[in-house]
């Protein structure tokens, strides 16, 4: 009797956690990692450059600079980091940084 008993125990218990487990929903924040982001000229460059590699939580965490500062700091993504940002590009974002991020 003991055989019959432990199988069925168990089938039991298995069949009683799937359905539980079943039951259960997480529901996650969206992932929206542009959201701290200021809205202003040269804002999707920024993301689209500088979120390749980072959050954008990176950015806004950093102390506020004026255009020689952000330059200095793009300038370091660039040469240090090997960030593919073309001249351009960068120069759009040293401007936007400035504005939205500077003193």
């Amino acid at each position: 009797m003991r055989r019959a008993f432990a199988p069925g125990l168990v089938a039991f218990a298995l069949a009683v956690s799937a359905g539980a487990a079943a039951d259960r929903t997480i529901v996650l924040p969206a992932d929206d990692r542009y959201a701290t982001l200021a809205l202003g000229p040269g804002v999707e460059v920024t993301r689209q450059q500088c979120s390749s590699c980072h959050s954008t939580d990176y950015i806004v965490m950093q102390p506020r600079g004026d255009a020689r500062q952000w330059d200095g700091v793009v300038t370091k993504m660039i040469k240090v980091y090997g960030a593919p940002v073309n001249d351009q590009d960068a120069k759009t974002i040293v401007e936007y940084l400035a504005k939205q991020y500077g003193n």
